[in-house]
């Protein structure tokens, strides 16, 4: 192999140890010790084109990383640890950082979230013009309003459901929770919407007494919750790519308002 071959695979290499998550100096200096059986510190400096005084600190790194492992003769010598063992047990161990750092971080987002909800309850202490609506274009903050609004549901929650969907209420448990506290649970589904997979789920949710009826059409997204809080979501009519604009309302007229257009849909609508 030329020596220019041999250049450029060495590159790839470094590039994709790189990508997954060494930094340059230990991806050079691991593809410098899998082409030889041991080397002595400073030697590994030399040759990997590392920094003396970074060499120590480089190879403690990769040894706390199973990517080398050191042979104590009379001087320390270090050697690779083959891929096949070194990479798959790097990103299992990576995997379990990350995924501890996520539950660290939900157990801290849920706590900041009661904290936070006293400050922005008091913050909103002068309540401003049109307080009682709000948009919503991000999909997590809209199921999470919905999710929101579907928990605290008393008396009754009705539904024009057509994808795509923030929250899929097929899929979502709360619905039938909310009918097993007593809610009327009524969903409107658009026809063309639904799979087998979903008429499979409606017959659960039949059978604790929510009602389901089909219409060929729906205008809009719409839920209305205790016939005063609700959510709107319209398609963007700019964005080729279907996109949904929530509006979330807690108003008396406005809810009625949408209930009435329920209504009148529903009772165009078909069983199932």
């Amino acid at each position: 192999m030329s020596e220019e071959l041999a250049e450029a695979g060495f590159q790839r290499f470094w590039r994709r140890l790189q990508q997954l998550g060494l930094n340059a100096y230990e991806a050079r200096s691991y593809l410098v010790l899998l082409g030889h059986p041991r080397f002595k510190a400073l030697e590994l400096a030399a040759r990997a084109h590392v920094p003396r005084q970074k060499i120590y600190e480089v190879l403690d790194s990769l040894v706390e990383r199973g990517f080398a492992q050191v042979v104590q003769e009379k001087t320390k010598l270090f050697s690779a640890v083959e891929p096949s063992l070194a990479i798959p047990a790097y990103l299992s161990a990576k995997r379990q950082s990350l995924e501890q750092d996520l539950a660290d971080s939900g157990h801290i987002g849920t706590a900041l979230i009661d904290d936070l909800k006293t400050l922005y309850s008091e913050g909103q202490g002068g309540r401003g013009t049109l307080d009682f609506l709000r948009i919503v274009t991000e999909p997590a903050q809209t199921a999470a309003e919905y999710r929101r609004m579907l928990s605290e549901v008393k008396r009754e929650y009705v539904e024009f459901s057509r994808p795509p969907y923030a929250v899929d209420p097929l899929d979502e448990q709360l619905v039938k929770q909310a009918r097993l506290n007593g809610a009327a649970c009524r969903l409107l589904l658009e026809a063309g919407s639904l799979d087998e997979a979903h008429r499979q789920r409606l017959s659960e949710y039949m059978a604790c007494g929510v009602e389901v009826r089909m219409a060929d059409s729906l205008p809009m997204k719409l839920a209305v919750f205790d016939g005063r809080d609700g959510m709107i979501a319209l398609l963007d009519p700019v964005i080729t790519r279907p996109t949904w604009t929530a509006v979330v309302f807690r108003h008396e007229g406005m809810g009625e308002a949408m209930t009435g257009l329920f209504e009148d849909r529903w009772h165009r609508g078909t069983s199932l």
